[in-house]
Formats: structure tokens, C-alpha cells, sequence
């Protein structure tokens, strides 16, 4: 593996580490009241990087495939209208979806409510359920697996590379690990400096509430337009 290539993958890893599932549900966690049980966070933060790890070696398994099929039917000189059409679809609904996704009106509805409060508490005390926090890791995994770019990105870095499957396979592993190196960070800092640290985690947690999905939705629209300009190219230009 080239330096160049570490690079890049620390720098994709990184990025996945400030989403929804890997920063934002731990840190909200981490607000509790009460002591940090560590136990309870090793739960959730390994039910996300086994599942992680798990739907990268399915995708990186079909990664050759896939990409070759996709790079074909994208092709500049591949103007198949039924292609491009669908082409054009895909990149509407995207854009649609990052547009509602930023919508002010949206984001004034997002509040936590009581209920959500008290699970919280109960999830991070001797009286809720592991179980309940493997749960929450694989939904937040699930419902983040439409956004996850940037490591689609890295798994086809991954299989560009050529570094074989067992190399492969230790550079998710690694990679997946990174994605939550954040997370152990500020768990270890709570656990050490409880409440010069509470400040901080509540400034965190009050910016990724504001601009996830205006980072998100922004992203959403940007490969929305991509997509149905490089279509209307193809159809009516090239």
C-alpha cells in the first residue's frame, strides 16, 4: 500500500467517523446522567464497526463487477436513452431527497422528545438492555448505509489498489476501527475529565444537530445535479 493510498483512506475514514452513527449518537449518549459505563459503549461502537466490516467485504466481494458494469453504462459514448433517462431519475430524486433534507421547515420539527430522553437514561444504566443498543447501532448503520460515499470511496480504493483480499480485508478492518477512534476519544475524556469535558460534548452535539443534514443534503444535491447534467450532455450534446 502506497503512502498516497493510507492517506486518502485515513482521510475517508475520518470523514465517516463525524456521521450520524459513528459522532453524533455516542456523544448524545455520553450526555446521560450519571457515570460512563464503558461496557455499554464497547457495545454499540463494536455492533457498528462489525456491521461496517460486514457490508464492506460484501461490497468490496462484488466491488470489480459492479464498477466495471457501472463505469460501462456511464460511459460518455454509451447514449442509450433508457440508460440516460434513468440516469436522469435517479439524479432527480437524489436532489430531491438532499433538498428535503435541508429544508428549514424540517430541521425546525427535529426535537428530542421526552420519551427519547428516558430511553437514553435507561439505556445507559444498569437497567436498560444491550440488546436495545445493538439495535440503535444497526439502524443508525442502516439508515446511513444511502450516504455512505465515502466509503464506497475507500472500498473502491481498496479494490483499485489491487492489495489482494487479506490485505483487503485488515484495511476495512483498520478503516472501521478509525471511524470510531473519535468516538473512543471524547468516551475516554468523559471518563477522565467528567465535567470540564460535558461542555465540549454539548457544543458537539449542538453543531452536528445543526448542520448534519445541511452537510448531507448539500452533498445529496450536488451529485443530483452531476447526474442529470452529465445525462442531458450525453442525450443532446455529445
Amino acid at each position: 500500500m502506497t503512502p498516497i493510498l493510507a492517506a486518502g483512506l485515513v482521510g475517508l475514514a475520518l470523514i465517516d467517523s463525524t456521521s450520524v452513527g459513528t459522532l453524533f449518537i455516542p456523544v448524545w449518549l455520553l450526555l446521560a446522567s450519571g457515570r460512563v459505563r464503558a461496557g455499554r459503549f464497547a457495545v454499540y461502537l463494536g455492533t457498528i464497526v462489525v456491521f461496517y466490516f460486514a457490508v464492506g467485504i460484501v461490497i468490496a466481494l462484488g466491488a470489480d463487477v459492479a464498477f466495471s458494469q457501472l463505469a460501462e453504462l456511464l460511459a460518455d459514448d454509451n447514449d442509450s436513452p433508457a440508460i440516460r433517462i434513468t440516469q436522469i431519475v435517479i439524479g432527480v430524486s437524489l436532489f430531491a431527497w438532499g433538498w428535503w433534507l435541508g429544508s428549514k421547515k424540517r430541521r425546525e420539527r427535529k426535537r428530542e422528545s421526552g420519551r427519547l430522553m428516558q430511553w437514553r437514561e435507561r439505556a445507559m444504566t444498569g437497567a436498560g438492555s444491550s440488546a436495545a443498543l445493538m439495535t440503535l447501532a444497526i439502524l443508525a448503520a442502516v439508515i446511513e448505509l444511502a450516504s455512505m460515499l465515502p466509503y464506497l470511496a475507500a472500498i473502491g480504493l481498496m479494490t483499485a489498489a489491487d492489495i489482494g483480499w487479506i490485505g483487503t480485508g485488515l484495511t476495512l478492518a483498520a478503516y472501521c476501527l478509525l471511524m470510531v477512534l473519535p468516538a473512543v476519544v471524547l468516551i475516554v475524556l468523559r471518563i477522565l475529565a467528567h465535567d470540564r469535558v460535558e461542555p465540549v460534548l454539548r457544543r458537539i452535539n449542538d453543531w452536528i444537530a445543526k448542520h448534519s443534514d445541511t452537510l448531507l443534503s448539500s452533498a445529496l444535491c450536488g451529485i443530483g445535479i452531476y447526474l442529470v447534467l452529465n445525462a442531458l450532455a450525453v442525450l443532446f450534446l455529445v
